[in-house]
């Protein structure tokens, strides 16, 4: 007899190919339309409401579809680059020793208590996403992490989380977020970051499920790594010495110069995404430059960094290439003109309910909404406009309008597939693996999106 094949995950390209063939099937189906768009007095692009109208039917052809592969390509280049030029960086540091000392200086003092590093490290992303709206500018730290916590015993699902739930959940707990709350209030109409104090008693909330959930995962299979979700499996990261070996590494003048410079580099990130609103050519502009500067300390050759550039690329490459594939969804959505539609069938929909309901189905449409449009600041001008008129219609608050669109909009983003697959492929994650781990974690937190957005509906917020 022969044996039956065991099923397997298909590729991750694979899949997300057939989301493209889905997507272009789908741009068929539904009727071309669009909202009339205005420049506002902040000068955003948003739509007007009530102005909703169809369109002469697009589509997408066989051809159209595979080019949008190249166009989404062209416009994920930006991402794309950025990836490549964090991670040159971050490699710098690791082939100069510096971060293996550092990791060895950790050991060092935190002993026994090396699970301490989950909760202080994504309380930390976490505060940055929830301030001042970083999440791309993490994209080249993901894979050292990854590291770390496979030489602490975990595995590189725990690694990859202290980065990307923590970073991703304190975007969504947004308190003053100036990509998602900062456009979402000035549309709206309400005072710039007011209500603050609600939402610093939500990320509280959202931040501490996250973490538990995370540190009872990584104690879980701390204990016994057969629980864990890749045992058994390979998966890829930076070669790093042992635990033993690096808790004996010692800390050079070049290493110690290297993390002056390191601190110099997140600081001047800081001050020039705050001050300067650099995002994310300027941001890459800086990683370049300090990559040759730590080079330069470092006492490589030019030659030497030429090739470590190479060999930072091969190895983010893959998730770098699944940027552009997955770029090619939003481009055929556009193109067909579809999403206005999509977006104005939700919020006729959401007319027919009233107070406390119309909220709840406020956060289910939003969720829905941000697989379509998935960039946080994106979604704002074009959901805020439509849904703040009706909230007012139906009993909700401009202010439970805003915080519906940032739960809706922030926390789907580490289960829809358009940031999944992107994050799965910088993380060199199964991708069924990743859904398996983060699914129960994404319907606790949409429970307390709900809980707390009832809540700010008693409080009159």
């Amino acid at each position: 007899m022969k044996e039956k094949k065991k099923w397997q995950m298909p590729h991750a390209y694979v899949i997300i190919f057939t989301m493209t063939v889905l997507t272009a099937v789908l741009a068929n189906v539904v009727p071309a339309g669009e909202f009339d768009r205005i420049i506002d007095a902040s000068g955003n692009e948003v739509v007007v409401a009530n102005s909703f109208h169809y369109v002469d039917k697009v589509g997408c052809s066989i051809f159209d579809m595979f080019k949008s592969i190249q166009l989404g390509f062209v416009n994920a280049g930006q991402i794309i680059f950025f990836i490549v030029f964090a991670y040159f960086f971050v490699y710098i540091l690791m082939k100069n020793g510096t971060f293996e000392a550092v990791v060895g200086w950790i050991l060092r003092k935190i002993g026994n208590r090396i699970e301490l590093i989950i909760p202080v490290c994504m309380i930390l992303f976490g505060i940055l996403g929830s301030t001042m709206g970083m999440f791309e500018e993490t994209y080249g730290l993901i894979p050292v992490f990854i590291s770390i916590a496979c030489i602490l015993g975990y595995d590189a699902i725990v690694g990859g989380s202290i980065i990307y739930l923590g970073v991703a959940i304190g975007f969504a707990a947004a308190t003053i977020n100036p990509f998602t709350i900062g456009i979402a209030q000035q549309v709206a109409g309400v005072p710039l970051f007011s209500g603050i104090g609600y939402r610093i008693f939500c990320f509280v909330v959202f931040m501490s499920i996250a973490i538990i959930y995370v540190w009872r995962y990584a104690h879980k299979i701390q204990k016994n790594p057969e629980k864990s979700l890749l045992y058994g499996i390979k998966t890829e990261m930076p070669e790093v010495a042992s635990k033993d070996e690096l808790v004996n590494i010692k800390f050079t003048t070049t290493h110690k110069i290297s993390c002056l410079l390191f601190v110099f580099t997140i600081v001047m990130l800081l001050v020039g995404t705050i001050k300067m609103r650099w995002y994310i050519d300027e941001i890459a502009t800086l990683f370049i430059i300090m990559a040759l500067v730590m080079g330069a300390i470092s006492h490589f050759s030019p030659s030497q960094i030429a090739e470590y550039f190479i060999e930072a690329s091969k190895e983010m490459m893959y998730g770098a290439l699944l940027v552009g594939i997955s770029y090619s969804i939003p481009v055929i959505m556009e193109n067909a003109k579809i999403i206005d539609t999509i977006v104005w069938a939700i919020a006729s929909v959401l007319q027919n309910f009233s107070g406390m309901a119309s909220a709840i189905g406020m956060l289910f449409a939003q969720n829905i909404i941000n697989f379509f449009i998935p960039s946080g600041g994106g979604q704002a001008l074009v959901t805020v406009p439509i849904l703040a008129p009706v909230g007012d219609m139906v009993g909700v608050s401009k202010q439970i309008t805003v915080l519906a669109y940032q739960f809706g909009d922030g926390f789907s983003n580490i289960f829809w597939p358009t940031s999944v697959f992107m994050m799965c492929g910088i993380m060199r994650l199964p991708i069924d693996k990743w859904y398996k781990f983060v699914t129960p974690l994404f319907g606790l937190l949409f429970i307390a999106e709900i809980v707390l957005l009832c809540g700010s509906f008693m409080i009159g917020y």
